[in-house]
C-alpha cells in the first residue's frame, strides 16, 4: 500500500462475525489453474453488513434512499478520529464534546479495544442518540464505528439510526481504528454501487493530512 495510507477494513475471510442469523461470508472456488484452465475464479456471498460497510437509510427506512443513490462525496474527505472508549454501554454527548472544535464534517469513534473479525462482540459498546444530535449540530455529515452498530446489538427501535435519519446523516461501521492515532485525517470510503440495496461493504483508508 502506498506510503501514508492506513488501512481501516478489516479482514474478511470464512466465519467472518454476522449479526446471529445473518448471512455469513462464503467463498467457493469456481475455476482453478490447472490443465486445460489458465485462471482463478472465486465467488463469494456475503451480508451487505458484513465487515466494514456503509449503511444506507433504506436499511432502518422504508423508504429511505439505496446505497446506490447517495452521494460519493459524503464518504471521501477530511475526517476526524476520536477516541470514544469508556465503561457504560453508549458513548454520551459528554465524552466527545470536548473534542469536536473544529471538527470536519465526518468523525470517526473508536468505541472498542481491538476486536477479532472473526467473533462476534456481544454487548459491544454503541451510541446514543444525544450524541448523534450533538454531532449533526457540529455539522457532521458522516460518523464512522468500530463496532458492528451504531446501537446495541439488542436494539429494536434503533433511536441512534432514527436519529442519523432525521439528519439525513451517513453512517460507516465495522471499522478497524485500534491502531490509528487520533486526529485529523483524509477519509477515503466509498461503498459499492450496489443497485436498490440497503448497505454495501467499503474498503476505507485514512491518510493523514
Amino acid at each position: 500500500m502506498p506510503t501514508g495510507l492506513i488501512d481501516i477494513t478489516p479482514p474478511l475471510r470464512a466465519g467472518a462475525a454476522v449479526f446471529p442469523g445473518d448471512a455469513p461470508y462464503r467463498v467457493e472456488q469456481t475455476f482453478a489453474i490447472g490443465p486445460g484452465c489458465p485462471v482463478n475464479v472465486t465467488s463469494v456471498s456475503l451480508s451487505t453488513h458484513c465487515g466494514a460497510h456503509a449503511d444506507a437509510p433504506l436499511h432502518y427506512d422504508a423508504d429511505g434512499a439505496s446505497i446506490d443513490a447517495l452521494p460519493l462525496e459524503d464518504f471521501i474527505g477530511p475526517a476526524r478520529v476520536i477516541d470514544a472508549r469508556g465503561e457504560g454501554p453508549l458513548c454520551l454527548p459528554g465524552e466527545i464534546e470536548g473534542y469536536l472544535e473544529g471538527t470536519p464534517p465526518r468523525v470517526l469513534l473508536r468505541l472498542a479495544e481491538a476486536l477479532d473479525p472473526q467473533v462476534w462482540p456481544e454487548g459491544f459498546r454503541a451510541l446514543s442518540p444525544e450524541t448523534v444530535e450533538l454531532l449533526a449540530s457540529r455539522g457532521v455529515r458522516l460518523v464512522g464505528v468500530d463496532v458492528p452498530s451504531v446501537d446495541p446489538d439488542t436494539s429494536k427501535d434503533l433511536p441512534a439510526h432514527m436519529a442519523f435519519r432525521r439528519h439525513d446523516m451517513r453512517i460507516l461501521e465495522n471499522l478497524a481504528l485500534a491502531h490509528v492515532e487520533t486526529g485529523d485525517y483524509e477519509l477515503i470510503a466509498p461503498p459499492l454501487k450496489l443497485e436498490g440495496l440497503d448497505a454495501a461493504p467499503v474498503r476505507a483508508l485514512l491518510r493523514r493530512l
